[in-house]
């Protein structure tokens, strides 16, 4: 499932989206978990349309423990613990905005505002970080943001880690005389946060590009759940 907008972008990838299905079809038939599960997989399509997109964070892959992955980038749903790597960023959210960390650690609130929740790969085993790095999903997830980068309102492309930032070569980079912005830093895992996630900043810097271009900031607090208050 996705939103209409996303179709004609990526209808030349769809073969290859059928192909990868049938992968992980065939993996599931001999008893592998994969994550998410299909229904969710295209999440983050589905709720932020792509003339809507302000903001793309992309991180790697989704998360491959148990109820964790839902198809949105670093989010999990009410009621699933936050996991370190989106408690490392709430921790420099809190820093840079001054934003109490959530409770919950779902992110729905900032894909509805256009902010899109991409991972490099959409589908990984249960267990196996990268599981299914190099199986075809990265030429989908190349398309995307292929998609973004024609859209004629600057965005704000948040690279986590190595595995996002080897889609910047797709970028129309500011910096290089395009017309969006690019945040690059380590991937926020408790591995690599402290060589230079922690300080980049990366909210308030969006929030700044997007109002100095016209568009609206990113309201990044997010809302208490009804879990949260019983």
């Amino acid at each position: 499932m996705m939103h209409p907008s996303w179709v004609p972008a990526l209808a030349a990838d769809r073969e290859a989206t059928a192909a990868l299905e049938r992968m992980v079809a065939a993996e599931e038939a001999a008893g592998v978990r994969v994550f998410p599960p299909a229904v969710d997989r295209f999440r983050a399509f589905e709720l932020t349309p792509l003339d809507q997109v302000r903001v793309v964070i992309l991180g790697q892959d989704p998360y491959h423990g148990e109820g964790q992955a839902h198809g949105l980038s670093f989010s999990v749903r009410p009621g699933v613990a936050v996991p370190r790597s989106l408690a490392n960023i709430y921790a420099e959210m809190e820093t840079d905005l001054g934003v109490p960390r959530a409770r919950h650690g779902f992110l729905e609130h900032w894909a509805t505002q256009g902010v899109l929740l991409l991972n490099a790969v959409l589908s990984v085993p249960m267990g196996q970080a990268n599981g299914h790095r190099g199986r075809g999903w990265e030429a989908l997830t190349d398309a995307a943001i292929r998609a973004v980068n024609a859209q004629p309102q600057p965005v704000v492309f948040i690279l986590w880690g190595a595995h996002a930032q080897a889609k910047a070569a797709l970028i129309d980079d500011v910096g290089l005389g395009g017309r969006h912005l690019v945040l690059a830093s380590p991937h926020p895992s408790p591995l690599s946060a402290r060589r230079g996630f922690f300080g980049s900043r990366p909210f308030s810097k969006a929030n700044a590009f997007l109002v100095d271009h016209g568009r609206s900031p990113i309201d990044w607090a997010l809302p208490e759940l009804e879990s949260d208050t019983v």
